[in-house]
């Protein structure tokens, strides 16, 4: 499901573009994207290593994951500050405001991460962080959906990661007859960002600290 949801979304710019080839706006780009389809690689891998019950071999290369994301908070601000600097953004919005989104997604990223390497000794809370934190980032994948009512309507792309948190849920009322405390406070982390950030974005607070994060854009 997330897969395809980044696959719709980038296929066109990234991936049958041929990847190294695409033309992207510079050298950080082209590393952000590839460390960030690494993220998605590494889920599936991980998710068949579990299943195989490989689970040494999960948790060994669970560290390397913990590395790789460490990286991908690092890119991902980088990458919002050039984006930020090069003006990227929707028509009707303005840089500094537009700033708080890939912002806001990486943090929170950031924040489920860490709590999943916190309880990476209990497997149920860990899946279920490590999968929500990759659904908040697909947010950018959502974005660019070609499907002219999502380009228009960015409240749908809060409705699109809010089914998909839904689908996570259903899957504890299923398995489990409950829903894990994990699952409500990371889902609902995810979907508050969600609808403060644009208000936040909009504040003199907000473009104060993005002129100087982007070097007084």
């Amino acid at each position: 499901m997330l897969w395809a949801t980044v696959l719709f979304g980038f296929a066109k710019t990234y991936f049958m573009a041929g990847m190294a080839r695409a033309p992207l706006p510079n050298w950080l780009i082209h590393v952000h994207g590839a460390v960030f389809t690494l993220w998605m690689v590494l889920l599936v891998v991980q998710i068949g290593l579990i299943t195989g019950r490989k689970v040494r071999w999960h948790k060994t290369l669970g560290l390397a994951g913990f590395g790789l994301a460490v990286a991908m908070v690092v890119l991902g601000v980088l990458a919002a500050i050039d984006q930020m600097h090069r003006g990227d953004v929707p028509p009707d919005m303005d840089p500094k405001t537009f700033f708080v989104v890939p912002m806001t997604v990486i943090s929170t990223f950031t924040v489920l991460v860490i709590a999943a390497y916190r309880m990476r000794f209990k497997a149920a809370a860990h899946k279920r962080l490590i999968l929500i934190a990759t659904i908040a980032i697909s947010n950018a994948a959502i974005a660019r959906w070609p499907i002219d009512v999502f380009q228009a309507n960015p409240v749908l792309q809060v409705v699109v990661i809010s089914a998909f948190l839904l689908i996570v849920m259903a899957y504890d009322l299923i398995s489990l007859r409950r829903l894990q405390k994990t699952t409500l406070w990371a889902s609902a982390l995810v979907i508050g960002v969600m609808l403060v950030r644009i208000p936040l974005g909009m504040s003199h607070a907000w473009h104060v600290f993005a002129w100087w994060m982007g070097g007084k854009v």
